[in-house]
């Protein structure tokens, strides 16, 4: 885990390289930027955040790797009734939620699993399987096109039911026989990069 200064630096070197076409800030910049004076002491925070596998030393200077694994969990917020904010000193690792084995990521195009929270332009991080259970939300592949949905299969197993969870009426349940559909995935994550 990152200690706050190490992130700041970081952050600081990821914002330097986008705002400079790729060029790595130099140690007294980084220590200017983040408030530091002293530059060694910048080193060896640069040195310890390399040791944790956040950055790579190329030979123009320090590059950014990796974006930071954790970020800060502070605590509940109330979608309800407001909850008494009590901040909480613990990190939350989103890599290993994220990022499994054989897993893929997707862009969402359209509107069709909305109310589920999966919204036009989202990313949804999918694991790959060829089955799923009743009730998981499954990339599959329909006569060569692809769709994310809820997945149900019938008692019987002749026949399985392509979800959709939408604000939008103008989506509707899609009923296959079972050799129609092949499961190419099951969702793990969505991520939202806008507003």
């Amino acid at each position: 885990m990152l200690t706050n200064l190490e992130r700041r630096m970081l952050e600081f070197i990821g914002n330097y390289l986008r705002e400079h076409s790729g060029r790595a800030p130099t140690i007294s910049e980084i220590g200017r930027g983040c408030g530091v004076k002293s530059v060694g002491t910048v080193h060896r925070y640069l040195k310890s955040i390399e040791t944790k596998g956040f950055l790579e030393r190329a030979r123009s200077g320090w590059r950014t790797l990796l974006a930071p694994n954790e970020l800060p969990f502070v605590g509940k917020i109330a979608a309800g009734r407001p909850l008494e904010a009590i901040e909480q000193a613990e990190a939350i690792d989103l890599v290993s939620q994220l990022i499994q084995p054989d897993c893929f990521v997707l862009q969402v195009d359209g509107d069709s699993m909305d109310a589920k929270g999966i919204q036009d332009g989202d990313y949804v991080v999918v694991k790959s399987t060829e089955s799923a259970r009743n009730g998981e939300i499954v990339v599959a592949l329909v006569n060569s096109e692809a769709t994310l949905k809820e997945y149900r299969r019938s008692a019987n197993d002749e026949l399985i039911e392509l979800i959709p969870h939408s604000h939008n009426p103008e989506h509707s349940k899609q009923v296959y026989e079972s050799e129609q559909v092949q499961i190419q995935g099951v969702l793990t994550g969505v991520v939202r990069t806008t507003p």
